[in-house]
């Protein structure tokens, strides 16, 4: 740890005092009324330099040659201002502040042109991600869904739609409560705002209606967490105040009694306009294309954004879902006749089994102040509190006569505790600029469950026949749990059912721009200490993870990059001296090349990428009783992903992933070479939709998409490591209409009409999820 220590302080000294004639820029667009205007272009003429104001109004553009200049600044609807200024080698230069003013014509030429459409185009990280770059200059792949996709796609949680817009993103079948994305392999922690909210089974599924945007982050990021699985994460950013924004109500109907109903409302609360809010509801209640198989849900958001002076401001978030769901488990089948043997619509489920409820609260509170034009310090705190209680069916048994099914409690409490600080800011020193980031993680997590009390449904000897199954069995034949005492005391019975975690890190990264922003070397570590307790076992862990890129500018178009990073996996136990394990290293070596293309209408990118997990456990050869940390599995793919409008009102998502993980060490020689379950080997997603933009079809959108993957697993492969799984083939399509303020959209799923469905072999049987035939949505959207 120290050399790596050592190495990374050498190189951030190294490069600290070269020098050169260039010089800084800083200044502050504001509205008539001496807010801070976002988002506003900043440019100067003639010349690659620009940038955009941050939500304070804010900007600085660095690595100017000297001399004098025009700058610009430009916003729809906003009149464009202009002014002269002086770049002196080695100095800022402070811009007097400009105050921008409304364009009425420009704004009224705006509402007549440009109808709402659509725009699939992520090429701007949220302030959540913490990096000071936009996405065509970071040295990682990382790939934004928008929220006008959501739209169109008519995505209403985290389990639908979502995870097909990115490249490698497997959505991986389970109680559906929660969202277990796997990518690269390996499972995806949930982040919300930049702050880790993943439990053992949850969070429960984020609503739509609250989202904004998700981002998939590829691979080990020492910036936001260092330990967990090499794969990634998902960064799902939440709905804030913006003055921009319409007010909206919407109602959505489709098959199987879906009916839904969504509001968004925001504005300011006071003259000054430095009080803003932004609520968001939602109720929701539909069944399945099995009987007895339901969820309700509603959503209640309300955000508070306060803006105490121009440099600070405060933003007080909270989120409520609730959910009641027919028993968790419900949506799986088994068989011994294979896959497919069952129709779609056969169920575990029963109509007089008490429903699952969940109840999430989740707040977020949020400080930014801006120490100079330089420097800017983020606070920000999260709870979320997760309570769960009902049951869970499966199979006890599974023959030839049927299933036998048992029905388990399953009640759960979960809390998190979670903070955050960080100060970014850039120094300049010669040619060099310097973006400073540093700051410190913490967490503290808590899981208790009940899921042992358990007894057959339907009563002994009782199996559900494959055919003509016989439902309503008799309220004596449903199990009754014993809930007089509570979770946490019930978690700690005969068998332990908890969990807890807890962390803190300390992060510091600088990200060196030379030659005029052309080459961009980052240098950070992240030092992490963690202690976690999983059943009654405990383990302590102190852990440094160095992260190394580079990224370069081909144009101001074009970019390459290459990145090292790293994770690490906590485990428990000892070997046979009595030595704790070390934890798994995950470690990520990744390059490719990024690019915008039609001044910026849409971009592209190509990845490749190694992943090594090392210090697995495997079985000790001299003594099969015990392990050493010998195993090694590895993770190697490549990505692409295209995104944006390649056409005049042409949309269009597009990716690619191959994804090939294996053994590549262990003590059996026969386990060498075992393909890890999770991933599809080929897996390709397209959505292509046209917006018509000429009078007479104005406003009317075609769209079709497709889901494609060859070589799948979710959780077993089988004999000599073949997909015992089919490929896996979707089409979808959409047609809609919008105009300024109305809009309606009919999306049709698995257009084919084919059994779709994910599963696994067990035993002497196989078990598995069927998705829904050919099904519809219907959704009526206002603005006001």
């Amino acid at each position: 740890m120290m050399k790596r220590l050592t190495l990374l302080v050498v190189l951030l000294v190294a490069t600290w005092d070269i020098y050169a004639q260039t010089g800084v820029l800083t200044g502050r667009v504001i509205t008539p009324e001496e807010a801070g205007e976002a988002l506003v272009n900043i440019a100067l003429e003639g010349t690659p330099k620009g940038t955009l104001t941050t939500t304070d109004g804010y900007y600085k553009l660095t690595n100017i040659p000297s001399g004098n200049y025009h700058l610009v600044a430009s916003f729809i609807g906003l009149k464009t201002e202009r002014l002269d200024v002086v770049v002196k080698a080695g100095e800022e230069t402070v811009v007097p502040i400009i105050e921008m003013e409304e364009d009425h014509q420009r704004l009224e030429e705006v509402v007549v042109t440009g109808a709402s459409y659509s725009n699939y185009l992520g090429d701007e990280l949220s302030p959540a991600l913490k990096l000071p770059s936009p996405i065509l200059e970071t040295p990682q792949n990382i790939q934004v869904v928008t929220k006008d996709l959501l739209v169109d796609q008519q995505a209403v949680d985290m389990l639908e739609q979502v995870s097909r817009n990115t490249s490698g993103a497997m959505m991986i079948e389970h109680w559906g409560t929660f969202a277990r994305i796997n990518m690269r392999g390996f499972k995806l922690p949930a982040f919300r705002n930049g702050l880790n909210v993943d439990l053992p089974w949850g969070p429960l599924t984020e609503d739509m209606s609250v989202v904004e945007r998700v981002e998939f982050v590829k691979g080990p990021a020492g910036f936001m967490l260092s330990s967990g699985e090499p794969g990634g994460f998902y960064n799902v950013v939440t709905k804030k105040p913006d003055p921009n924004v319409d007010n909206e109500v919407s109602m959505t109907m489709g098959s199987f009694n879906t009916l839904r109903a969504t509001a968004d409302l925001g504005g300011v609360l006071n003259k000054t306009g430095n009080l803003r809010y932004r609520l968001n509801l939602m109720g929701s209640t539909k069944q399945s294309h099995r009987d007895y198989e339901y969820t309700n849900r509603y959503t209640f958001a309300p955000v508070i954004e306060y803006r105490l002076n121009d440099r600070t401001s405060l933003t007080a978030e909270y989120l409520y879902q609730h959910a009641e769901l027919s028993a968790v488990g419900a949506a799986y089948v088994f068989s011994t006749d294979g896959f497919k043997s069952l129709p779609r619509s056969y169920t575990l489920g029963e109509p007089n089994i008490d429903p699952t409820t969940i109840r999430e609260h989740n707040a977020f509170l949020k400080v930014e102040h801006w120490l100079n034009s330089n420097w800017k310090l983020t606070a920000q705190a999260g709870f979320l509190d997760y309570l769960q209680e009902g049951s869970s069916l499966w199979a006890d048994s599974v023959t030839t006569d049927g299933i036998y099914r048992s029905l388990s409690v399953w009640d759960a409490t979960s809390r998190a505790e979670l903070g955050q600080a960080f100060v970014q800011g850039n120094l300049q020193a010669g040619n060099i600029e310097h973006r400073i980031l540093a700051g410190v993680d913490l967490g503290n997590k808590t899981y208790y469950a009940d899921w042992f009390q358990k007894g057959p449904l339907g009563g002994e000897g009782n199996p559900l026949a494959y055919e003509n199954p016989v439902h309503q069995v008799p309220s004596d034949a449903i199990p009754v749990f014993d809930r007089t005492e509570s979770i946490r005391k019930r978690a700690y019975g005969t068998y332990l059912a908890n969990q807890s975690t807890r962390y803190s890190a300390l992060y510091l990264q600088d990200e060196l721009a030379l030659f005029e922003n052309r080459l961009r070397l980052t240098l950070a570590g992240r030092y992490t200490t963690y202690r976690s307790a999983v059943y009654g076992a405990t383990t302590d862990d102190a852990v440094f993870t160095p992260r190394v890129g580079v990224s370069y500018s081909l144009d101001k178009n074009t970019s390459v990059y290459a990145l090292y990073d790293q994770s690490f996996l906590p485990q428990s136990g000892a070997d046979k001296q009595g030595r704790a394990f070390e934890p798994v290293d995950g470690v990520d070596i990744e390059a490719g090349i990024k690019r915008k293309w039609a001044d910026g209408r849409w971009n592209s990118s190509l990845t490749v990428y190694q992943i090594t997990k090392e210090n697995i456990l495997t079985t000790d050869r001299e003594d099969v009783n015990f392990k050493v940390q010998l195993g090694e599995a590895q993770s190697k793919g490549i990505e692409f992903d295209l995104q944006g409008e390649i056409a005049r009102g042409l949309n269009l998502i597009l990716n690619y992933a191959n994804t090939d993980v294996k053994v590549t060490k262990d003590n059996n020689p026969a386990v060498v070479g075992t393909r890890l379950s999770g991933h599809a080997k080929h897996m390709t997603n397209g959505w292509l939709k046209y917006q018509f933009k000429n009078h007479g079809f104005k406003g009317l959108g075609l769209a079709l998409g497709y889901q494609y993957q060859l070589d799948r697993s979710s959780w077993s492969w089988g004999a000599d490591n073949e997909a015992i799984l089919p490929d896996y083939f979707r089409l979808d399509g959409a047609i809609s209409w919008r105009s300024d303020d109305f809009s309606i959209g009919l999306n049709v799923n698995n257009l084919l009409n084919d059994y779709l469905f994910s599963g696994s072999a067990y035993a002497s049987y196989v078990y598995w999820q069927a998705e829904p035939g050919t099904n519809f949505r219907l959704n009526m959207t206002y603005k006001f």
